[in-house]
């Protein structure tokens, strides 16, 4: 069932106004797969612009592929054969006015064609107006920016616009599957905010269905998707696959990933990095110390399918190839509701600073977790005013029956003995997964309202 367009305002304002700029000469569109990359591209293409989705055959295949899509624009144009891109790019100058190219998947293009980065820099480089306009688009986020981004990159610095496209906000699933308050948070816990999986899942009457059909099931389109991903950005997934799925299993600290793996911390500090730059990993620190110098620093899985797929489906890939999927789902019945209560916080303090709890203007919310006045302590969602004197302490529960007396009568007491509130204002709230009635009290509507 086919997705309405939702959101991406601002990417494609900056792409009309790079096609409708006479000196921009190149664009970048770059992300993971499945984000709607192409579905941008082509709702803002004109009928005479070229628009050549790539693959992985030969170089020589891949231009003569392309001289045919621009005949339908260039009459004729396919009637001679390009022995090079330069030759093509050449023709095609010689040939028009001005044109728009967009190169879709542009890393399968390098891969077959390596020149091809220097061949396109010569041609954008070349005195006086520019005849071909390039917007190049791709999955791979590594070769992307090893093929412009990177500073030693030949086409680096000569983009007018350079996008990156990632999931869309949470609140956009609500009018994307047509569900609505927690069962919209358990959406989101398996699909996250990528399009294409929000496409596939509008095809199924429940999310059971959806999650057997789609990931669970050996033959389901999204059964191997992280493989697919990590191989977009490495040769082999193993490394990153085998550091998802320890963090997936619960361990959370560099040391234990480490020792598990059998390797020193700071053999794994960069692929860690790679993954939290994909959006795949996220470092967690407790309020007020920051990740990257902190030893207290977690890991958690960033993405939802990828938290999802790492806890329910790579442990049970032996019964699942086995097509024993009543057992795994039993599992998955169980701990499910887990998952979603991890998934509740993330959106929960996420909504923080948009949220005006209070009519206080709140930076950035964190978890908080450490030795209080009477032991250890935790805290789902601690924020600092923008001004300084007030702190947001937050509780967030994923029961079905709200007991919202006694959970305020126990935050209240907890938040005032919190060793980071140093004297300044102290404001409770709680996140609740079922409607109530209260100042301090927040449903999943109102969060997902707030993050579009």
């Amino acid at each position: 069932m086919a997705l309405p367009f939702l959101d991406r305002d601002d990417e494609q304002r900056r792409l009309r106004r790079f096609l409708s700029d006479e000196e921009a000469r190149l664009a970048v569109l770059y992300g993971r797969r499945r984000c709607g990359k192409s579905t941008l591209i082509q709702r803002l293409c004109g009928e005479k612009d070229i628009y050549f989705l790539a693959d992985e055959r030969e170089s020589s295949l891949q231009i003569q592929a392309l001289a045919v899509e621009i005949a339908r624009s260039v009459p004729q144009f396919d009637a001679a054969r390009y022995p090079s891109w330069d030759a093509l790019l050449s023709s095609l100058e010689a040939r028009v006015e001005r044109l728009n190219l967009v190169l879709d998947e542009f890393p399968y293009l390098v891969a077959s064609a390596p020149e091809l980065p220097s061949v396109l820099q010569r041609h954008l480089d070349r005195p006086g107006p520019g005849r071909l306009r390039f917007l190049l688009c791709g999955s791979s986020q590594r070769m992307m920016q090893g093929a412009v981004l990177d500073r030693s990159a030949p086409l680096y610095g000569r983009a007018r616009e350079i996008l990156r496209l990632v999931p869309l906000r949470p609140g956009w699933i609500v009018e994307a599957l047509g569900v609505q308050g927690a069962s919209a948070v358990e959406a989101w816990s398996v699909w996250g905010g990528v399009p294409r999986y929000w496409e596939l899942a509008r095809g199924y009457s429940t999310l059971r269905e959806s999650i057997r059909d789609l990931v669970l099931h050996r033959h389901g389109v999204l059964h191997d998707e992280p493989e697919g991903l990590l191989l977009d950005e490495s040769r082999s997934a193993t490394q990153a696959s085998s550091l998802l799925a320890l963090v997936g299993a619960g361990c959370h600290r560099l040391s234990e990933i480490a020792a598990r793996m059998g390797k020193p911390a700071g053999a794994l500090t960069r692929p860690l990095a790679h993954l939290i730059d994909l959006g795949y990993l996220r470092r967690e620190a407790p309020f007020g110390e920051e990740d990257r110098s902190t030893r207290r620093t977690l890991y958690r899985i960033g993405d939802p399918l990828l938290a999802f797929w790492f806890r329910f489906v790579q442990p049970a890939r032996t019964l699942l190839e086995r097509d024993l999927l009543e057992p795994v789902e039993a599992l998955l019945d169980a701990a499910f509701p887990q998952h979603c209560a991890e998934a509740w916080e993330v959106l929960a303090r996420e909504s923080v600073p948009r949220l005006g709890l209070y009519g206080v203007a709140w930076g950035p919310a964190a978890r908080w977790w450490g030795s209080g006045r009477d032991g250890p302590q935790e805290f789902d969602v601690v924020a600092e005013s923008l001004d300084g004197e007030s702190v947001l302490v937050g509780e967030v529960k994923w029961a079905a029956r709200p007991d919202l007396a006694r959970w305020r009568a126990e935050l209240g007491t907890r938040a005032a003995s919190a060793p980071f509130v140093r004297g300044r204002r102290v404001l409770c709230a709680l996140w609740v997964k079922e409607t109530a009635a209260g100042d301090d009290v927040v449903t999943p509507e109102q969060v997902l309202a707030t993050l579009r």
